[in-house]
């Protein structure tokens, strides 16, 4: 790909706590196979999608750099620990810092990134995450998209983040699969309409079956 390209950014932020162990884990590293393979045949998302995977535990690390779809490689997780999501939202700021293009007088810089973050709990570095919430909402650079998976997930901090927020009410596989096509389906759809809205809030499709969008 030509460095002129102008790209569709997306960050995933994965809760890999030690409550992930088992089923849950599994499922996510299937929906990201399938996500991936899903993206990858399609030719809108493939020209404009690049894919970057940011995991949290009790710490948060880019396990996956933003990686253009044919190139990027499936990664390895696994589920320990606790729940590092206000570290995960300072890694993912220092990465849209780093690796978006803005734009220059010369040319456009990328698309407005989205980001999705997938969570089964609450965060266990509050202080971290506070401040992190606090440094986003003075950034405004990206749409985020926030699911709370299971009963045992607080939506309450996921709205202090955006008001995109997701419940699914079972940690299952099933319902994992689910959010994981959903995520597919919806970066198809922002891909092909990259030119209708620039920089303005992203299209969601319906949410699946069995989910329900927090007020």
């Amino acid at each position: 790909m030509s460095d002129f390209t102008r790209r569709l950014p997306v960050y995933l932020l994965l809760d890999c706590s030690g409550s992930m162990m088992g089923e849950p884990i599994e499922a996510v590293r299937q929906g990201i196979k399938a996500l991936l393979s899903e993206l990858k045949g399609d030719p809108q998302a493939l020209e404009t999608a690049y894919i970057s995977i940011i995991t949290f535990d009790s710490s948060a690390r880019q396990i996956s750099p933003l990686t253009e779809l044919m190139l990027i490689k499936e990664p390895t997780i696994q589920a320990s620990g606790a729940t590092a999501l206000g570290g995960a939202l300072k890694v993912l700021m220092d990465c849209i810092n780093t690796e978006v293009r803005k734009s220059t007088s010369e040319q456009k810089g990328d698309w407005k990134p989205i980001v999705y973050i997938l969570t089964d709990g609450a965060p266990t570095d509050i202080e971290t995450f506070n401040k992190a919430c606090e440094e986003l909402k003075n950034i405004h650079t990206a749409n985020i998209i926030a699911c709370a998976a299971g009963s045992n997930a607080k939506t309450e901090y996921l709205k202090k983040i955006t008001n995109n927020v997701l419940m699914m009410n079972n940690l299952s596989s099933g319902d994992l699969a689910k959010f994981f096509a959903w995520v597919s389906s919806s970066i198809k759809t922002s891909s092909s309409k990259l030119d209708e809205k620039p920089g303005g809030a992203i299209e969601l499709p319906p949410p699946p079956q069995g989910f329900v969008i927090v007020p």
